[in-house]
């Protein structure tokens, strides 16, 4: 008998069914052996309905290394412009570089993330922003594990009354702390190296016998 309540499944573009069809294979079982992407982005400001993505930076991190061969940098097509938010990334409206539509944009990052862990220094504003851009499109969230070396830098500072472990830590003081050259601060692929040196040397501090599983991980 026919079901007249049943549901039809979206009819998503392939890129997308491609994206969540990785998430049909099984994540490695320890952090040393899962594949990280760490990831910025410049935006023309911090409100996720109207803003847009100016640019996505993104590196791997592999096997407990910098994966250097394998980067993801992107600029995309301004749809909207705040003169304000150029004083912080520098991107100009007539910036001479190429640049992409945000569907295009979108489908790249997709493919280079797979169902990679993500990684970002507070995190949920880049996820919310592309969670804002796929949802423009009609697409679901992100589906990938995200981590936040903001809120893991504080679980590796001693109990102290002497340190803030609450304090909300900005990517220079954590760069500061771990003695990481921040020439490049404030581009997306620059913030994105920085925060990537920034992660490994936090899993140095939390997984000395790199014997620490990503459930736990992602649990702290």
């Amino acid at each position: 008998m026919f079901n007249f309540f049943r549901k039809e499944s979206p009819d998503y573009p392939e890129f997308w069914n491609a994206y969540e069809a990785k998430f049909q294979e099984e994540l490695p079982a320890l952090v040393s052996q899962t594949t990280f992407v760490v990831l910025d982005t410049e935006t023309t400001g911090f409100d996720y309905k109207n803003d847009r993505i100016l640019s996505i930076g993104a590196v791997k991190v592999k096997s407990n290394e910098l994966d250097v061969s394998q980067t993801f940098e992107h600029y995309l097509q301004q749809e909207r412009f705040n003169p304000e938010s150029v004083k912080i990334h520098g991107i100009l409206k007539e910036e001479k570089t190429e640049s992409l539509a945000e569907e295009e944009a979108i489908r790249k990052f997709l493919k280079y993330i797979g169902n990679a862990a993500l990684v970002a220094h507070h995190a949920v504003f880049d996820i919310k922003m592309i969670n804002s851009a796929l949802k423009r499109k009609g697409l679901p969230k992100l589906k990938n594990p995200v981590l936040d070396t903001g809120y893991l830098y504080r679980k590796t500072l001693l109990n102290s009354n002497l340190i803030d472990r609450e304090k909300n830590y900005s990517l220079d003081e954590i760069a500061e702390a771990f003695i990481i050259d921040v020439k490049d601060r404030h581009t997306a692929i620059g913030d994105a190296f920085i925060t990537a040196i920034a992660f490994l040397k936090i899993l140095g501090k939390i997984d000395k016998k790199k014997e620490m599983k990503l459930k736990e991980l992602l649990k702290l």
